[in-house]
C-alpha cells in the first residue's frame, strides 16, 4: 500500500496557491468569503467511512488525493502546517519547496513531546490573527482528534472568534470544479447511469415479469455488486481511460416500494419483499474520491392520477435544470420549481420538499449549497449539484391494494452548472414517462380470469366420489399429491431432455475430462560422466538422485530409469540369492488406471533381468532401495496430482483503520497438528483470517475464494458451527480441503449429568430444572452469537455474493455418504452434512439428475445417487437412508425442481458415466437419462411382458387378469399376511372389527384401479 501512494505536487502547490491567493484578495475586498479569520484549522480522526466524506476530509482529499486519518492542517495565508504521524510524513515530506511553505509536525509516543507540537501550532493560530475559522459540527473522533479538541479548548479562544468553516471550503476550495475535477464526475455519473438503466431496470422487468419474491435489501445487494464486474462498465464506455477499480458507491443502491418511502434516502434498504407499484431506486457511484447520483421512479400500471401527477414533476424538474446557470441564486431556483407548482396543483404544496438539491464533489452533501427557499447562494460555472425533485406521500385515488394506497415519486440527476445553461450528467437514464411506465398483467389477468370455473367441478367431483367415508381422503389428498408430483417430474425429465440435446448437438466432442495418454520419454543422464563413479566397479547402482538403476550387462553400466522399473525381489537359493527386476512391457497387467502407453507397441521387450549373488544383505538393499524409490515416484506424483486444483490465493489486505469484528474461543476443523488449543477468526476487507492460539498458526480464507456459507445452531447437536465451503481447496498444514469450519462446543463438562445418588442428594428437582433453564439460555445466546458473527462475515463479503444459508432441520434424512450414518440437511442452494467430518456439501445448482436405488418393497434402506452436470465429476453416493425418509425426500428433490427416478437395483456408475462422456450427443438421443426410470418401471411389469407377449384370445386375457390381481393383492399385504392363505369369507366368519374391514375396502378399489391400468398397459403394449 505503501509504494502506491504517490501524492502529485504539481496539482498540490496549484490549488494550495489559487487557495491561498483567494483568501489575500478576500482580505482586501471585505473579508466576504473568509470571515476574517486568520487561519485555518482542519483536524480529521478516524478514517471516514467508505464513500462518505466530511469536509476536512474533503480537504485533504482536494489537496493530496488521499485521506489522512489522525492528521492536522493549520493554514495560514502564509503557511500550510502539517501535524501527523511518522509514516505519513515520509509521503508528504516530498511536498516541501514550493510558493508556501509547508511545515510538518512528526507526532510521536512521547505524550509530553506531543504536547508541544499542538502549543506550536495553536501559537502559529494566535501570531496569525484573532480569528480562528474551525469546522462548528465538528464530528471528528479517535485518540488524535480528542487530544487536538482538549488543547484548543485550553487556548481559550473566544467564541465569538469562532468562524464557521464550512462555506469557506465550500466557497474558495470545493464547490467549483476545475477542468480534471468535472471530468471525473462525468465519469461517475456515466458509471451510475449505466447501472441505473442497464443493470437495475432490467433485473426489475425480469422479476415483474415473472412475479417473483425479493426483498427490497436482496435486491439493493444483487445491484451494489455489480460494482465489482469490470466487463459490464468496459462493456459501456465511459471514457477512453476509465478504471472501474477506482469506483466505490457514494449512495448505496437503495429500493423502495409499498407505500413506505424516504426521498432522503437516509434509511437503510428494508425486509419488505419488491411491491408491483410505484417502486422508487436512487444510487451513486464514486470515481476517484468524487461523488454522483441518480435516481428515478418507476411506476407498473399506473393510473390517470399518478401519470399527471409525474408529468407534473417533470416538468418541475426540468424547469430547475434550466434555471441553474452562472450567477443564479440558489433561492431563486427553488422559488421558480415552487410558484410553478402551486400554478398547477396548489394542494400538492405540502408534499413538496423544503429543498430541491444540494452541492456534490468530494463531499457527498455540501449542505451551504442547498436549493432552498433560504439560501443566498450564488451559482457558479463549474458547479456540480445533484437535483433531487419530489413529491411525497402522495394519495392515490384508485389503488390497486393495501399498500398502493400512498406513494411518492422522484426524480435525482447529477448537473454540472455551466456559464450559459446547465449540462445533465446523468442525461442516459432516461426520465420521460414512457420510459418509467410498466404494463404487466393484461395477459396475466385474461389467463387468470377462467381458472376458478375450471377449478370448480374437480373439487365437487373430489368432495361427492372420492371422499364419502373419512378416511379415505388422507388416501386421495396422496394420490393426488402424487400424480402432481409424477407430472411435474415429467415436465422436469422433458426439459432436461431438451437441455441435453440443445447443449450437446451433432458432432459434439467427447467429454473425457483426461486427456489421451501420451508416451512419455524419461532421461537418466545427458553425458556419460554424469554417471556415478562406483558403476566402474560393475556393480548395480540405486542412483536415488537421478531416479535411475544401473544394471552391469555384458560388462557395460546400462541406466534403467525408474519409471521403467515395474518391481523388484529377491529369492533365496542355498548359498546365493536372485535380484529379478521386472519392466514394463506392453501386454502386462499394469491396473486398469494406469494403460502405459509405448512408443513402438510392436518393439522387442525385455520383460525381466535376473542377477545371482552370495552377498545376500547386499541384495536385500538392492531390492529394498529400488522399492523404496518406486514408491517414493508414485507417492511424489500423487503428491503432485492432488495438488493441480490447489489455488494460491492473493494475499489477504488487514483493517488497519479500526480493530477487526473478532470471534474467539474456536476450534477450527480440519484441525491444525500439535496441540488442541483455541483461537479466533477475524473479519478483513477481503477475507477472514484464522490465528491458531495466542499469536500462532494463521490460515486466511479469502472472500473471493468463498462458495457457501453456513450457519448451523447449537439446536440438537454439540457444537455450533459457521462452515465454508470453497471454490478452489486450500492447504491447512499439510491437508488439502475444500470445506473450513470453525465451532464451538455448546455444551460445559463442569456439571455431572449421570443423575448419581450423591447429585440427586446434593441438587433437587428445582436446581435441575435451573440447569436446564440456563443450558437453554446460554446455547441461544450461542447461537445468537455465531449467527451475527456470519451475517457480518456475508456483509464484508457482499460483494462476492456470499449469503448465510442456514440447513432446514426438519428437511433432514439419515444417510451414509461417507463412513457413518449422519443427519444430511437441506438448505436453500445445498445439500449438507456439517457435523462429522469428512464433510458433505452438493451445490443443487450444480446437480444434473438424482436417482434413488433400492428402491423396492421389503427393504428398509434405499440409496441416493447425485449425478452432476459436469458428467467428468464422479457421483456422489448417500447410501442406507431409511426408507420412512422416500417420500420426504421425493417431495423435498420435486420442489427444488431436480428431477428424480428410482429403481431397484444398484447400478455400475462408472461405466454409465463413461459412456455419457465418450459421446454425449447419442446418449441424448437415444433417450439421455430416460433410461432410469424406464428401468424401473420395466423391473416391476416383467411379469407381465412375458404373459403378453403369448396374448392369443380372450379368455387368456381374463386368466391373465386374475393372476395379475392375485400378484397385486400379494404385493399389497405381503408384510401382514405372509403366513395367512385364507380368503376374505374365512376371515369374515371370526368377525373382524372395523378397522380391518375399511383396509380390505381400500384393497378392492385399489386392486380394480390396478387391472384398469394393467388393461390399457395391455392394449399399448400390442
Amino acid at each position: 500500500m505503501a509504494d502506491e501512494i504517490v501524492i502529485d505536487k504539481q496539482l498540490f502547490h496549484e490549488r494550495l496557491n489559487n487557495f491561498m491567493t483567494k483568501w489575500k484578495a478576500d482580505k482586501r475586498s471585505g473579508d466576504q468569503i473568509f470571515n476574517g479569520a486568520g487561519s485555518i484549522i482542519a483536524v480529521v480522526g478516524k478514517a471516514s467511512e467508505p464513500g462518505n466524506y466530511l469536509k476536512p476530509a474533503a480537504l485533504q482529499l482536494w489537496l493530496l488525493g488521499y485521506e489522512f486519518p489522525a492528521t492536522l492542517f493549520v493554514l495560514t495565508p502564509d503557511l500550510l502546517q502539517i501535524v501527523t504521524t511518522k509514516k505519513k510524513a515520509s509521503y508528504l515530506e516530498p511536498l516541501k519547496g514550493g510558493k508556501v511553505p509547508v511545515e510538518i509536525l512528526v507526532r510521536g509516543k512521547d505524550p509530553e513531546e506531543n504536547k508541544k507540537q499542538f502549543q506550536t501550532c495553536l501559537d502559529t493560530i494566535k501570531n496569525a490573527g484573532k480569528k480562528v475559522a474551525v469546522l462548528k459540527k465538528d464530528s471528528a473522533n479517535g485518540g488524535f482528534a480528542d487530544d487536538w479538541k482538549a488543547a484548543f479548548q485550553a487556548a481559550d479562544i473566544k467564541e465569538e472568534d469562532q468562524v464557521d468553516l464550512g462555506p469557506i471550503l465550500s466557497n474558495a476550495a470545493l464547490s467549483v470544479k476545475d477542468e480534471k475535477e468535472l471530468r471525473i464526475i462525468r465519469d461517475a455519473s456515466r458509471a451510475s447511469s449505466a447501472v441505473m438503466t442497464n443493470y437495475f431496470v432490467d433485473e426489475m422487468s425480469e422479476i415483474l415479469d415473472e412475479e417473483k419474491k425479493i426483498t427490497h435489501k436482496a435486491f439493493s445487494d444483487k445491484v451494489a455488486a455489480k460494482i465489482d464486474d469490470s466487463k459490464f462498465f468496459d462493456k459501456y464506455k465511459i471514457s477512453k481511460n476509465f478504471d472501474p477499480m477506482q469506483l466505490d458507491w457514494c449512495l448505496p443502491p437503495t429500493v423502495q416500494s409499498g407505500g413506505s418511502y424516504d426521498l432522503k434516502f437516509m434509511s437503510e434498504p428494508d425486509d419488505n419483499n419488491l411491491h408491483a407499484g410505484v417502486i422508487v431506486s436512487a444510487l451513486g457511484l464514486r470515481y476517484h474520491t468524487y461523488g454522483s447520483m441518480v435516481g428515478r421512479t418507476y411506476m407498473v400500471g399506473p393510473n390517470k392520477s399518478q401519470e399527471s401527477n409525474y408529468k407534473l414533476l417533470l416538468s418541475i424538474h426540468d424547469l430547475i435544470i434550466k434555471s441553474m446557470k452562472d450567477g443564479v441564486v440558489a433561492k431563486d431556483v427553488y422559488n421558480k420549481a415552487l410558484n410553478l407548482l402551486k400554478s398547477k396543483k396548489p394542494e400538492l404544496e405540502k408534499h413538496f420538499p423544503k429543498n430541491v438539491g444540494y452541492g456534490i464533489g468530494a463531499e457527498n452533501k455540501d449542505a451551504t449549497l442547498l436549493l432552498s427557499g433560504k439560501n443566498s447562494r450564488v451559482l457558479k460555472d463549474g458547479m456540480t449539484i445533484v437535483v433531487s425533485t419530489g413529491l411525497s406521500d402522495l394519495e392515490n385515488p384508485s389503488p390497486q391494494d393495501k399498500k398502493s394506497k400512498t406513494y411518492s415519486l422522484v426524480l435525482v440527476d447529477t448537473v454540472r452548472v455551466g456559464p450559459t445553461e446547465s449540462a445533465v450528467f446523468t442525461k442516459d437514464t432516461p426520465s420521460d414517462l414512457d420510459s418509467v411506465s410498466f404494463f404487466f398483467n393484461d395477459e396475466s389477468e385474461e389467463e387468470t380470469k377462467p381458472k376458478p370455473k375450471r377449478e370448480r367441478p374437480a373439487i365437487a367431483q373430489t368432495s361427492l366420489t372420492k371422499t364419502r367415508t373419512r378416511h379415505e381422503r388422507p388416501t386421495n389428498q396422496d394420490a393426488e399429491k402424487e400424480a402432481q408430483r409424477r407430472e411435474h417430474q415429467k415436465e422436469l425429465h422433458g426439459k432436461k431432455q431438451q437441455q441435453g440435446l440443445e447443449t450437446y448437438g451433432k458432432g459434439a466432442k467427447s467429454l473425457n475430462g483426461t486427456e489421451e495418454k501420451k508416451f512419455k520419454r524419461f532421461e537418466s543422464y545427458k553425458r556419460d560422466n554424469q554417471l556415478p563413479s562406483s558403476v566402474a566397479n560393475l556393480e548395480i547402482v540405486v542412483d536415488k538422485k537421478n531416479l535411475t538403476v544401473i544394471l552391469p550387462i555384458m560388462g557395460r553400466p546400462v541406466p534403467f530409469h525408474i519409471h521403467t522399473i515395474k518391481n523388484a525381489s529377491h529369492t533365496p537359493e542355498a548359498d546365493f540369492t536372485s535380484l529379478r527386476i521386472n519392466f514394463l512391457s506392453p501386454g502386462q497387467g499394469v491396473g486398469r488406471k494406469d494403460d502405459q502407453p509405448f512408443e513402438d507397441p510392436n518393439a522387442h521387450f525385455i520383460r525381466s533381468l535376473t542377477f545371482r549373488s552370495h552377498n545376500v544383505n547386499r541384495i536385500e538393499n538392492i531390492t529394498r532401495d529400488i522399492t523404496d524409490l518406486k514408491k517414493d515416484v508414485v507417492r511424489r506424483e500423487q503428491e503432485k496430482k492432488q495438488m493441480e486444483d490447489v489455488v494460491e490465493q492473493d494475499k489477504l489486505i488487514p483493517i488497519k483503520t479500526r480493530k477487526p469484528y473478532v470471534l474467539d474461543m474456536i476450534f477450527m476443523r480440519p484441525a491444525l497438528d500439535g496441540k488442541r488449543i483455541p483461537g479466533g477468526v477475524e473479519i478483513h476487507q477481503n477475507g477472514l483470517r484464522y490465528v491458531h492460539g495466542a499469536g500462532g498458526t494463521k490460515i486466511d480464507i479469502l472472500f473471493g475464494n468463498m462458495k457457501h456459507l453456513f450457519f448451523q445452531p447449537s439446536q440438537h447437536e454439540l457444537i455450533v458451527i459457521i462452515h465454508v465451503h470453497l471454490k478452489n481447496p486450500i492447504m491447512i498444514g499439510k491437508k488439502k480441503t475444500r470445506d473450513v469450519q470453525f465451532v464451538r462446543e455448546a455444551t460445559e463438562m463442569q456439571f455431572d449429568e449421570t443423575g448419581n445418588r450423591k447429585r440427586r442428594h446434593k441438587f433437587g428437582d428445582e436446581e435441575e430444572f435451573e440447569q436446564e433453564q440456563e443450558e437453554r439460555r446460554r446455547r441461544a445466546q450461542l447461537d445468537k452469537e455465531f449467527k451475527n458473527f456470519a451475517e457480518k462475515i456475508a456483509d464484508a463479503a457482499r460483494n462476492e455474493n456470499v449469503s448465510v444459508d442456514i440447513p432446514y432441520r426438519e428437511l433432514g434424512f439419515n444417510g451414509v455418504p461417507a463412513r457413518s450414518s449422519v443427519l444430511i440437511q437441506p438448505t436453500t442452494d445445498c445439500l449438507v452434512q456439517l457435523t462429522e467430518p469428512p464433510f458433505t456439501c452438493i451445490t443443487l445448482a450444480e446437480i444434473e439428475i438424482v436417482h434413488l436405488e433400492r428402491v423396492q418393497f421389503g427393504l428398509r434402506n434405499f440409496d441416493m445417487v447425485v449425478v452432476f452436470k459436469d458428467y467428468n465429476r464422479p457421483p456422489v453416493h448417500i447410501n442406507t437412508i431409511p426408507v420412512e425418509s422416500l417420500e420426504p425426500v421425493k417431495d423435498w428433490l420435486d420442489s427444488v425442481d431436480i428431477p428424480f427416478s428410482e429403481g431397484p437395483l444398484n447400478l455400475n456408475w462408472a461405466t454409465i458415466m463413461k459412456t455419457v462422456t465418450q459421446d454425449p450427443h447419442q446418449f441424448f438421443v437415444d433417450g439421455g437419462w430416460s433410461f432410469l426410470s424406464t428401468e424401473s418401471d420395466d423391473e416391476g411389469e416383467e411379469e407381465e411382458e412375458e404373459e403378453s407377449a403369448f396374448e392369443v384370445s380372450e379368455s387368456e386375457l381374463a386368466i391373465s387378469d386374475e393372476s395379475s390381481e392375485e400378484d397385486s393383492d400379494f404385493d399389497e399385504n405381503a408384510s401382514d399376511e405372509m403366513s395367512d392363505e385364507g380368503s376374505a369369507d374365512d376371515l369374515s366368519d371370526e368377525g373382524e372389527d372395523w378397522d380391518e374391514l375399511e383396509k380390505k375396502a381400500a384393497k378392492k378399489d385399489r386392486d380394480s384401479g390396478l387391472n384398469d391400468d394393467e388393461d390399457k398397459g395391455k392394449k399399448r403394449k400390442r
